[in-house]
């Protein structure tokens, strides 16, 4: 503001009045700014954590440096976070070394014994064999091709030629089944295959190379067709998963994203989704994942159709449609609300003195501490349902009034205040899961799920077409269905190959 020295007044209090209305006016704008620095200051701390920093939420125990108040206030007395003493049972110690070789490996015995002429004591007689050391070592034969031959003997007779027989003139057996018709593949090559890639990330480009050291080429074109064909043959299983999965009390959902070079009228850059659905019934465990090339709540509501029960997810605005679906009730991932403080202590560095987030957090530490006791005492659903409107409740009924109290006075742009706002707008869901005793704290059974799908991504980056992201989810479903379960992913598949291969080719 600029003042012409004609239009000043003469009186000394006007003058007065002009000098501390400005005064006023620079304060507020001071004060402004020092916010707005304060919370890009947050912001940029945050950044560098999860740039550089340990990406575990697991809160370090020292803290002596003094936080900005403007980020995480310093709890008022009384309301620190509690600290935390934990007791640790008496124990025997284990003794060192290396573990024992598994006992069903074959052992191969080589002895080592002295000459014959060593055989003779000095006084002249034999010696006896009085007993032997032993020690193993483990050795590894590396993979080895076999060619499985197939001969059909043909049969004709030589008397009249097929003449007097209404049947063929030459007979012979049929052609065995084959997963995929006039191919090279066995289920064992599939099944050897597809573990190589959907389990220990191997892209097909490598499994080319490491076939052609074996002598063998196998393109990585052959190696795609094979898992599309693969996976189009076990659509009848996957339906009978899909409604295993549905038949379920609970159900988790989560997805993530997969890029697809040749998808028609897209820009080969562009996002996809891969899904995953998960039974909630830790006992029987179902795990379906689909490629879409959205992430629009229409995916999961297709998926659903006309289901009723219990839907965990985390806080994407695509599944709101959730809260309003009759027969579902929808839970939320306290997971999630927890990472929304941790990233406030991540932000504010290694040493920074205890606020409202280590509070946040140590109330839902209580929560989690509750589910580890209902998991080692392996209690019932029922037990666990009245323990937790016992215990968590009233956990919960003191987090959410301090959760309201706070959000009267943290700033609503900074990393505390939306932490706060997600947790209070996410409440309903958060609690939702002490009304069952099935129900998980969190979504994590889902997201640990998707992790499998993440870690083979940063391998194989992409997928070349949608029929490929497709097979792929196919093949994923079938493989982590049978993990969940403590099935060995390569008989699994193997057997599944052999059992479909007449199914799939009923002609031959």
């Amino acid at each position: 503001m600029k003042f012409e020295a004609a239009t000043l007044p003469d009186s000394p209090d006007s003058l007065k009045e002009i000098i501390l209305d400005l005064q006023d006016r620079i304060e507020g704008l001071e004060t402004s700014h020092q916010k707005e620095t304060s919370i890009l200051y947050e912001q940029l701390r945050l950044l560098r954590a999860k740039l550089f920093g340990r990406t575990s939420e697991k809160i370090p125990p020292d803290s002596t440096v003094e936080l900005l108040p403007l980020f995480d206030m310093p709890e008022p007395e009384g309301e620190e976070a509690e600290s935390e003493e934990i007791p640790v049972k008496g124990h025997q110690r284990k003794k060192g070394g290396r573990k024992p070789l598994p006992a069903d490996l074959p052992r191969v015995e080589k002895v080592h014994d002295i000459a014959d002429s060593e055989k003779i004591c000095g006084c002249g007689c034999p010696l006896t064999r009085i007993g032997e050391e032993t020690s193993e070592q483990l050795d590894i034969v590396p993979a080895r091709m076999q060619v499985i031959r197939h001969v059909r003997p043909k049969y004709a007779c030589k008397c009249c030629e097929g003449a007097l027989d209404e049947g063929p003139t030459v007979k012979i057996a049929p052609v065995p089944p084959q997963l995929i018709p006039k191919s090279i593949a066995t289920a064992g090559l599939l099944a050897f295959i597809m573990t190589g890639k959907f389990i220990d990330h191997l892209p097909f480009y490598r499994q080319e190379k490491q076939f052609s050291r074996l002598g063998v080429e196998i393109s990585r074109s052959s190696m795609s067709t094979w898992a599309m064909q693969a996976a189009q043959a076990c659509t009848p299983l996957l339906n009978l998963l899909h409604d295993e999965l549905l038949a379920a009390n609970a159900i988790n959902i989560d997805e993530t994203t997969v890029q697809v070079l040749k998808e028609p009228g897209r820009d080969p850059t562009s996002n996809s989704y891969m899904w995953v659905f998960r039974r909630g019934d830790p006992d029987k465990q179902v795990l379906l994942y689909q490629y879409h090339q959205t992430r629009a709540g229409d995916v999961a509501a297709d998926f659903l159709g006309e289901y009723t029960g219990y839907v965990q997810t985390d806080g994407y605005s695509g599944y709101d449609f959730l809260d309003k679906k009759e027969g579902v009730t929808h839970i939320g991932c306290f997971a999630h609300a927890r990472r929304y403080f941790a990233d406030i202590i991540k932000a504010r560095g290694k040493k920074g003195k205890s606020g409202s987030a280590d509070v946040a957090v140590s109330y839902i530490r209580k929560l989690y501490r509750l589910e580890t006791q209902f998991r080692e005492n392996d209690l019932p659903p029922e037990e666990i349902y009245r323990q937790r409107q016992e215990y968590a409740k009233p956990i919960l009924d003191s987090f959410h009034e301090w959760l309201v109290k706070q959000s009267t006075r943290t700033l609503p742009k900074g990393l505390l205040g939306k932490a706060i706002t997600y947790s209070l707008n996410q409440w309903k869901r958060l609690i939702g899961y002490i009304e069952d005793g099935n129900l998980a704290i969190d979504n994590n059974m889902a997201e640990n799920s998707i992790r499998p799908f993440v870690l083979g991504r940063k391998n194989w980056l992409f997928a070349g077409t949608p029929e490929g992201a497709e097979a792929s989810a196919a093949l994923y479903s079938l493989i982590e269905t049978a993990k969940a379960n403590g099935i060995e992913p390569y008989s699994y598949l193997r057997h599944i190959f052999e059992e479909r291969s007449g199914a799939a080719n009923p002609d031959q």
